[in-house]
């Protein structure tokens, strides 16, 4: 049985509200949800029914998850290569840093320098890309759960560049230190916590 006019224009409605931004793909979605419904129409469930359960059979998590998989797969070299990179980056941080701190307690020459280098490696380069990477996998979940990745990530740089500045002796570590507390405190753990009642809860 066909959809009305009506039927259709409440499907392309509810696409339209998911946010997809490639047409291409949203016109693929509202042929598939219509088609769909199409097939069991008339049947023993309703109009509401079927389209209640064509949805969640084609995304449970929400239409837009079928455009992030999308674009993934479109730039999946590009995102391999990318987290590649991450990793290696990550990976040379900490074998520098270890090899730091290994020089140092050896007292052998370069122990600070290979320290420093592998500690802002890590801290400045390795933390932020991380960060990056599990923003764009939460950018559709609540703005809690990118707020959480956002501030826990500034409070860990901000309170390791202080324990790096006071190893170095410089100025101004005791008021990096407080500001990475106050924003640990007061910006990461009520979103943090909060996030953990909302999973408890739901």
């Amino acid at each position: 049985m066909k959809l009305t006019t009506e039927q259709e224009t409440i499907v392309q409605d509810f696409v339209n509200t998911q946010g997809l931004k490639i047409p291409s793909l949203r016109d693929d979605v509202i042929d598939h949800l219509c088609c769909v419904i199409e097939c069991e129409l008339g049947k023993e469930k309703s109009f509401e029914q079927l389209f209640d359960k064509a949805v969640a059979d084609l995304a449970p998590n929400g239409l837009i998850e079928i455009e992030h998989k999308t674009m993934f797969l479109l730039n999946s070299k590009r995102i391999i290569i990318m987290k590649k990179l991450m990793y290696l980056i990550g990976f040379i941080g900490s074998l520098t840093l270890t090899a730091g701190v290994t020089f140092k307690l050896l007292r052998m020459p370069l122990g600070n320098e290979l320290f420093i280098v592998g500690f802002l490696t890590i801290l400045l380069i390795f933390i932020p890309l991380l960060a990056f990477d599990r923003y764009k996998v939460a950018i559709s979940v609540a703005i809690s759960v990118r707020m959480k990745i956002i501030l826990g990530v500034v409070s860990a740089i901000i309170t390791g560049l202080s324990g790096l500045f006071k190893l170095m002796h410089l100025q101004g570590a005791d008021l990096l230190l407080m500001l990475g507390a106050f924003v640990f405190a007061f910006g990461f753990l009520p979103f943090f916590f909060f996030t953990m009642y909302k999973k408890s809860v739901s």
